[in-house]
């Protein structure tokens, strides 16, 4: 495999990190088996792990990673809390995992870091090329332990976004060297002074001696040209990149510049100040990528005349056979394109974060008011819960889609919870590991695409609707210039 680090070419194209197991290994590994950036998902990989082991692990490909891992106490621990040999039956419930906090329990600790070497060992198995992971800077709590996992398997890239991710360049830094590295948690509340810093000590979990993994490179997530300045000039060490993603992107979207204004059917409007000027960004000096409505080779041309190193894509990817989303929903969905009948709505109240979320209209879903409406309000899996002061001093958790009760007897303000939904588990559930609830209520998924949705036609042959990752990076690259060196910009 290739190390982390590796000299290389730029990628032309990015595969988008999405979703919870949407974008797994399987999906990285064949695009990156074409010599582009193939990227797996990090976030909730410790639930996407135990829930594959729970569910038997039929293929043995979690087993066979485990079985590198280098450290085989940890991951033999990791096996026999999980692993179920021929799976659970089919209505019992996952076992439950604690939920993410200030100061999570070892086992759980335990369980990222070997769930982000997993992905990525996978995602490079068998081919020589780069692998990227993608985390969102909003779920603060798994960054330090998923990053170290991830670099125990060579990942080559860090993508990070839905935030501003100035303290990651250091972590990377620190974990290069094997040492200590501290990431400060968002609480609201806190007060100067208060500890809310997290802190991992590589040494605390090495079982074995190792050689300090190589730094990848780093790529921030950006939606405007202030940020993307703040990133270089703030970060405390090097940014390689940038990703600019615009507010057609699918997943959650920086919110509009302004005072809001909404469409008729309540999306938020995006106007002039949301577009980032290309001509600053070059001056930037670093390389750049465009996302969010650039998944057909016409676009990926316009962004390399723009001076772009590529483009990163996500909708287009997230149908094709090897994604992660259920086979039943993406069969749906692409039937419904081929129809011209798979909307998709920038909802800016689904996700407890508060970020506006792109939220595909599919009936027996999130989507459908009457199924979501006979859901238990429950928050159970946490990873998008707020820190907050409790008034006796003390850190606490809420999410403002939780029971109201229980949100306003936290101090929420009762209106935030209005059209909230439980996207963390409608995630699970949309990568085929939905929670089932007294052996009969089963989780809905969710499915979240960019406006190009109704691009993906173009990828599907005439018998049939299904298409491989490699169709599209072909599709992708007609007619690109794609000779640029690593150090272009």
């Amino acid at each position: 495999m290739t190390a982390a680090g590796t000299t290389h070419t730029l990628p032309t194209i990015i595969q988008g990190g999405m979703g919870v197991g949407v974008s797994n290994w399987r999906l990285a590994n064949a695009v990156s088996s074409t010599g582009q950036l193939g990227v797996v998902s990090g976030t909730a990989l410790d639930q996407v792990l135990a829930r594959r082991l729970q569910d038997g692990d039929p293929e043995g490909h979690m087993r066979r990673a485990l079985a590198a891992f280098p450290f085989p106490d940890m991951a033999a621990r990791v096996l026999d809390r999980y692993f179920i040999a021929g799976g659970r039956p089919l209505t019992a419930s996952y076992r439950p995992l604690p939920m993410w906090s200030l100061h999570p329990p070892r086992d759980l600790v335990e369980l990222c870091i070997v769930a982000n070497f997993v992905e990525v060992w996978l995602a490079k198995e068998g081919h020589g090329h780069p692998v990227g992971i993608n985390y969102l800077e909003k779920i603060q709590w798994p960054h330090l332990a998923s990053i170290f996992g991830a670099m125990l398997a060579g990942v080559d890239y860090v993508l990070m976004g839905a935030g501003i991710p100035l303290r990651i360049p250091g972590v990377l830094d620190a974990f290069a060297r094997l040492e200590p590295a501290s990431y400060p948690i968002t609480v609201t509340g806190a007060r100067p002074g208060d500890d809310t810093l997290m802190t991992f000590t590589p040494a605390d979990f090495i079982e074995a001696p190792i050689d300090p993994p190589a730094r990848p490179k780093f790529l921030a997530i950006i939606a405007s040209n202030t940020l993307a300045t703040t990133m270089l000039r703030r970060a405390n060490g090097r940014v390689d990149g940038l990703i600019v993603e615009g507010p057609t992107a699918g997943g959650h979207n920086a919110p509009p510049r302004g005072r809001p204004t909404f469409d008729e059917l309540g999306q938020p409007v995006y106007g002039e100040r949301d577009r980032v000027d290309l001509a600053a960004l070059r001056e930037l000096g670093v390389p750049f990528w465009l996302a969010g409505g650039y998944g057909d080779p016409e676009a990926v041309q316009r962004a390399l005349a723009a001076g772009a190193a590529g483009v990163q894509v996500g909708t287009a990817f997230a149908y094709c056979e090897e994604s992660g989303l259920r086979a039943d929903m993406k069969e749906t969905i692409r039937l419904a394109v081929r129809r011209g009948s798979a909307p998709v709505r920038t909802d800016p109240l689904a996700s407890p974060t508060g970020f506006p979320f792109k939220v595909v209209q599919v009936p027996g879903t999130v989507a459908d008011a009457e199924v979501y409406a006979a859901r238990p309000r429950i928050c159970d899996l946490g990873y998008l819960r707020e820190s907050y002061v409790t008034p006796d001093g003390r850190i606490d958790y809420r999410c403002a889609a939780e029971p109201v009760n229980v949100f306003v007897s936290k101090g929420g303000d009762q209106q935030e919870t209005t059209g909230r939904k439980c996207i963390c588990n409608a995630l699970m559930a949309s990568a085929g590991h939905p929670q089932i609830r007294a052996g009969r209520h089963v989780e809905p998924p969710i499915v979240t695409s960019g406006d190009g949705l109704a691009g993906i036609r173009s990828f599907m042959p005439e018998e049939s609707t299904g298409y491989l990752a490699a169709d599209v990076v072909r599709a992708l690259l007609a007619g690109a210039d794609i000779h640029r060196s690593a150090g272009a910009g």
